[in-house]
Formats: structure tokens, sequence, C-alpha cells
């Protein structure tokens, strides 16, 4: 499948220091993460759906900002939510 959604992809670098990057609704919440994610539209960082607290889908259930980009060591790929599709 192609993503019809990459026309929503913003101009947001992945973070450099991979070290300083945290899921902010875990560290809130006193939780941890597997992964993290970074949302393409607004850079917002949540954790991925092997996380207990699966903060970056519940990101896109609220914005509806369709593309996200893993920030983890040692992945690297970029998913559409909607076209359920990797880009």
């Amino acid at each position: 499948m192609i993503c019809q959604h990459r026309n929503q992809i913003q101009d947001i670098s992945k973070p450099t220091d991979l070290k300083k990057i945290v899921c902010d609704k875990c560290v809130n919440a006193g939780d941890t993460w597997v992964s993290l994610r970074m949302c393409l539209t607004c850079g917002n960082i949540g954790c991925c759906d092997s996380s207990k607290n699966k903060h970056a889908t519940e990101h896109f259930k609220l914005t509806k900002h369709p593309i996200m980009k893993s920030v983890t060591n040692g992945e690297d790929f970029t998913w559409c939510y909607i076209d359920k599709t990797y880009i």
C-alpha cells in the first residue's frame, strides 16, 4: 500500500542526542517505555505500542497526525497509522 498522507510530513529533524529523548507522559506517570516514536507533523515524542501506555498511538488518536518515525537507536522506519504501511 502507498501512503496517501506524506504531504502532512513537516520538516522535523530527528533529534541528534537520543539519550535525552523521553516520553514525557511516561516520565510524569513514573513509567518506563520500550521504544520511542516521533510525530512527523508536530514533533511530539511518545512511547511505542510495545510499551504499557502506547502514547504515540494515543497522540495519533487525539490529533489525527498520521505519520511517525522511530527515534530509538537501532530502529529506522516511518509508519503511517491511517494507511497502516511503512514509508
